[in-house]
């Protein structure tokens, strides 16, 4: 990433923020943040704690499944690290790469040193992706809005249904004919770590494992703050809000996912400023819940994060 872009993308997150801070009125917005409740930050600490360990281990089961030793303390330390950099910086993508990076140099025994390594770290993170991509999909349907716009909703779903099914038959009949090729290699692999068994029950459990985990930080933020919705009103907002931070245009997010919040929100007839709060509540948690991330930088130092084991 360029300096351009990094700077492009802070100043998208600042000026988004800026703006919802000055429609809500920051020090109504700041006020809300301060009565964060001790208890349910703690309750997402602890979300997270055990988020990153199953996270750590499907990056390892991923890796061992396409020939890379990845033992689970490594992957642990790995992962902190790469949410961390995910946080503070732009793209939402850096401590992937860094990972990825950082696996591919110590892999230097196998035939393909860098493929298997980086490609561990695209799948690992697919499956969890997929089935996001799917509770956004489908929450579009449940949510509370006018039933001219529930037909785009239906429409949406029904677009993404298909598309997956076509990807998913063109993949399927042209296997044979890419074996020993890359691509072939790729989809071997993809087979190896998502779709023989036991991998596929691993990843798909896992997966849902994960995306629960993000749903329930969300409602837990809801919580912190104060606003008492009920969880069947609130929970088909919460995928698509999520979804918005998947755009690599902010910081972690950050301006983007409020901004949506407050489009939903509305839409669903709850009060705007109120999806802004929660949003924002959920990315400090899940700022905090990096923080370990932050604490093994330190003891590490910058010179032996970016060395290769």
């Amino acid at each position: 990433m360029n300096r351009f872009d990094y700077v492009l993308r802070v100043v998208v997150s600042v000026g988004l923020l800026a703006g919802l801070a000055w429609w809500l009125e920051l020090g109504v917005l700041v006020s809300r943040l301060a009565a964060l409740r001790l208890p349910w930050v703690l309750l997402a600490f602890g979300i997270s704690v055990a988020q990153v360990a199953v996270l750590a281990w499907r990056w390892s089961f991923t890796a061992q499944r396409l020939g890379v030793s990845l033992p689970f303390l490594v992957a642990w330390k790995e992962y902190y690290l790469s949410i961390f950099l995910n946080q503070v910086l732009p793209g939402g993508v850096v401590g992937d790469v860094t990972r990825a990076w950082r696996q591919a140099r110590s892999q230097h025994h196998l035939r393909e040193p860098g493929g298997p390594a980086v490609r561990a770290v695209i799948f690992e993170r697919l499956s969890a992706q997929a089935v996001m991509t799917t509770v956004a999909v489908v929450s579009l349907l449940f949510l509370p809005i006018a039933v001219d716009q529930r037909s785009w909703s239906i429409i949406v779903a029904a677009g993404f249904l298909a598309t997956t099914i076509v990807v998913a038959a063109v993949v399927w009949t042209r296997r044979q004919s890419l074996v020993g090729s890359l691509p072939g290699r790729v989809m071997s692999e993809v087979g190896a770590a998502h779709l023989s068994l036991p991998a596929f029950t691993v990843q798909a459990v896992t997966a849902v494992v994960v995306v629960s985990t993000y749903l329930a930080t969300y409602l837990v933020a809801a919580k912190a703050i104060g606003v008492d919705i009920s969880v069947l009103v609130l929970l088909p907002l919460v995928g698509p809000v999520l979804m918005s931070m998947l755009i690599p245009v902010t910081v972690a997010g950050w301006g983007l996912r409020e901004g949506v919040a407050a489009v939903l929100w509305g839409a669903a007839g709850l009060t705007a400023g109120d999806g802004v709060v929660v949003s924002v509540a959920y990315g400090l948690l899940v700022l905090l819940g990096s923080l370990p991330g932050a604490v093994l930088l330190l003891a590490t130092g910058e010179r032996s994060l970016f060395r290769s084991r």
